[in-house]
């Protein structure tokens, strides 16, 4: 690691404010419009520079543009691509972290490697989920071994009952989900969302996976807005954000520095 702080040590000192930084179609994606990577990589490094510079603890960098995603491994190229970027964008004392969307999680875990990153998000850790892209299965034992000799200390976000998707089967508990991916899957945080991208959060399912999982952090990740930040912030140890602190709130546009800055100023006050 290139600074002496890890996601661990800073979870502990406060309540943790994450800002997502939403890639542009990336080159050979099917929305890509013609962008050079260095124009989408700009306006990456714009967006990462609001977030920091509104007082959030970090970002977590997506290839959110890239639908329809693959369900697994995506194509060598946007690896290249992600970590690329994510060698240029703004770092400080800042946490970093990286998500390969939609489940790459050993290709999260080599870039992460590769740019000294503080953490990796993966969608589906342990069990399986029913997606738009098909069924995806966590695969724990894969990542949280290769993590082990490659780079010990990127900690694991792992998100429960993730959004865009339905568990497999027919009985659900989030609490049992949760307690499985903490003990079993070796999950470092427990992400919890909405039903979809920008959907508020279940304060309920906060409630049983805080009880269920007291020793690891839990974290909301989707749908948290300036009216809400402080009694989610009660409940939980940290949010990630991306569509509120965009231009208008709507998560296609870029990152609005006053709104962002109201954001964190709010949440700060928790």
């Amino acid at each position: 690691m290139s600074s002496s702080y890890t996601f661990a040590s800073r979870v502990r000192e406060k309540k943790l404010l994450i800002g997502v930084v939403h890639l542009k179609p990336l080159p050979g994606s099917p929305r890509h419009t013609g962008e050079s990577l260095e124009s989408i990589a700009a306006a990456a490094r714009a967006d990462a520079k609001e977030i920091l510079d509104a007082g959030f603890d970090g970002w977590i960098l997506e290839n959110f543009g890239d639908v329809p995603f693959f369900k697994g491994p995506v194509p060598a190229h946007v690896l290249t691509f992600l970590t690329r970027i994510a060698l240029e964008l703004p770092r400080g004392e800042a946490l970093t972290g990286i998500n390969v969307l939609r489940n790459d999680a050993a290709g999260a875990l080599a870039i992460a490697a590769a740019t000294n990153l503080h953490m990796m998000r993966v969608n589906v850790h342990t069990g399986a989920m029913v997606t738009d892209q098909g069924l995806i299965e966590g695969d724990a034992a894969s990542t949280t071994r290769a993590r082990r000799w490659l780079a010990p200390d990127v900690a694991i976000l792992a998100d429960v009952d993730v959004k865009h998707a339905s568990p497999l089967g027919v009985t659900f508990d989030i609490a049992d989900a949760a307690r499985e991916m903490a003990y079993r899957g070796l999950a470092d945080a427990i992400v919890v969302t909405g039903k979809a991208t920008g959907n508020p959060v279940n304060l309920t399912d906060i409630a049983q996976v805080k009880a269920a999982v007291s020793d690891r952090p839990i974290l909301a990740g989707s749908g948290v807005t300036l009216d809400t930040v402080r009694e989610v912030l009660r409940r939980t140890d940290g949010v990630i954000v991306g569509s509120w602190i965009k231009r208008g709130g709507r998560v296609e546009e870029r990152v609005d520095g006053p709104r962002a800055q109201e954001f964190a100023q709010e949440a700060r006050r928790s």
